[in-house]
């Protein structure tokens, strides 16, 4: 099981909900500051430590060596997280999943093979594990799922033209994903990049509150 911490938005009954996956040795701590940049008071936030330890922090897999198995293992658990989120009265199509880093990674693998529709996906500064094997393996539902995914023309850790080129790739699958670049480096960058994020969140809202 995951560790996880709730932050509930300021409009009390809300039933709209973002799960927030850090990236490598990071933690649940790094990401309460998104609340408050994100101003969106029906929002409520549910920060996630990843499984394994590493030197402080923690981490989704080990990228020393094949990351599958990892990947896999946490891929279930998150699964899991979605499940019971939905029995506790978040539905899956009012939840958005955000990742950075290596919780993009992980929001592809939860975009494009959790058999239940989300609100949206966001996944920053981060690339997908063996897309070819993830796009024959497919959800039936991952061509109505929504992305957005930004990237740093200056990524040091991630080469920018890779993760570009695997989203292009995606796209062409059939996908509805919504590239960003920034001129930025492994990082988030801020309102730039935030408002972004905000607008895409807002208007997911609007179109599944329309339906």
């Amino acid at each position: 099981m995951l560790e996880t911490e709730l932050i509930p938005g300021s409009e009390r009954d809300s039933r709209w909900l973002m799960i927030v996956l850090h990236g490598l040795g990071d933690s649940m701590e790094g990401y309460r500051w998104l609340p408050g940049v994100m101003q969106l008071g029906w929002l409520n936030y549910l920060l996630v430590n990843a499984p394994m330890p590493y030197y402080g922090g923690f981490s989704w897999y080990d990228f020393a060596g094949d990351p599958g198995p990892d990947i896999e293992h946490s891929r279930k658990l998150l699964f899991s997280l979605l499940d019971d989120q939905r029995a506790a009265g978040f539905p899956t199509e009012r939840t958005f999943v955000f990742g950075f880093s290596q919780g993009c990674l992980m929001a592809w693998e939860i975009g494009l093979g959790y058999p239940h529709l989300l609100g949206g996906l966001v996944g920053i500064s981060g690339y997908c594990h063996a897309p070819e094997v993830l796009l024959r393996k497919l959800s039936p539902v991952a061509l109505k799922q929504k992305f957005l995914i930004s990237h740093g023309t200056r990524d040091a850790l991630i080469p920018f033209d890779q993760v570009r080129e695997q989203s292009q790739m995606i796209q062409r699958a059939g996908l509805a994903v919504e590239w960003r670049e920034f001129e930025k480096e492994h990082t988030i960058a801020g309102e730039d990049e935030m408002s972004v994020v905000r607008d895409f969140v807002v208007k997911r809202r609007s179109e599944l509150e329309a339906r």
